[in-house]
Order: structure tokens, then sequence, then C-alpha cells
């Protein structure tokens, strides 16, 4: 039996302070506008869509995993400047996801790292209902594998 999951991109909120800050300010707190080059490259995290080229989006550092475990875990991340949260349904899987080698990692209640495995985009879904098998993992992390960085969050559907 597949356990419904549900994707969560980061919420707009968190990086609203952030937007009007000049280069200056910006660059104090790790963060910067660049200009989109080239597609795909700057997938946005609270969108979850691909940055197009021209479009000016926020390279910012930023705490993924700002746990109590030794899993803690933070990196860059982009935001478009125009992003909207995404708000997925029950088991979809964004486009900007099934493109992508992707690393899924699999944490406990504990935020204790249980499970990882790289899988192509077009896998995920699939993937993601057999890590949730498992009853002891509470949430799965999705990474961009070339990179390494961050991408979105699956939770049990039923704590949603």
């Amino acid at each position: 039996m597949n356990t419904d999951f549900i994707i969560k991109a980061l919420d707009l909120e968190l990086f609203t302070p952030l937007m009007s800050l000049d280069q200056s300010a910006l660059a104090a707190v790790d963060a910067r506008w660049v200009y989109v080059d080239s597609m795909p490259g700057f997938p946005c995290r609270v969108s979850l869509v691909d940055a197009q080229v021209g479009e000016r989006v926020m390279l910012v550092h930023f705490f993924h995993h700002d746990s109590t475990s030794p899993y803690r875990s933070s990196g860059p991340i982009f935001v478009r400047e125009q992003a909207k949260t995404a708000n997925l349904s029950v088991n979809e899987i964004p486009e900007v996801l099934s493109q992508r080698l992707l690393s899924l990692r699999g944490y406990s209640a504990h935020h204790d790292m249980l499970e990882a495995v790289i899988v192509q985009g077009e896998q995920v879904k699939g993937v993601i209902h057999q890590i949730f098998a498992n009853p002891e993992i509470d949430y799965v992390h999705i990474h961009n594998a070339s990179p390494g960085c961050y991408s979105c969050v699956a939770y049990r559907a039923e704590s949603y």
C-alpha cells in the first residue's frame, strides 16, 4: 500500500523581509540578487518552478534542516523575485523535480537520517512512496543531487 505524501515548498513569507533590501544589506545576510542566464539552472524553492532567462532571483543562504541533530544543514537556494508559494496536491510532483537527478533523504521524528537514495526525477513519486513505507520515516528532504542543494520536503499526507 502506498503512503500518500504532500510536497511543501518554502513559504514566501520567510523571504519577504529580504526582498526590499539593497545589495549591501543583502550581503550582510549572505544573500544577493542575480539574473538568470540559463534554463534550467535556477530552481525556485518557493514556487517550485525554474526561473526564466532574464528573471531576477535571490541567491540566499538558508537553513533547510534547522534541527537539533547532527544532521542540521544549510546551503544556497534561489527564490524568484515574483514567486508565489506553491500549493501542491497530494502525491503531486512539480515539474522542477521531474527533470533532475535527485537525492532523497528520509528523516525520523528525531531528525536523524534513516534512508538516502539517488533517483532520476521521473521515478521520484514511486521512491517517495517506498521511503514512507518505513513507519520510522517522518519526512523526506529532496535535494538536487549534482549540486547537492535543497529543493523541498515531502511529508506524510495524513500529517497535513
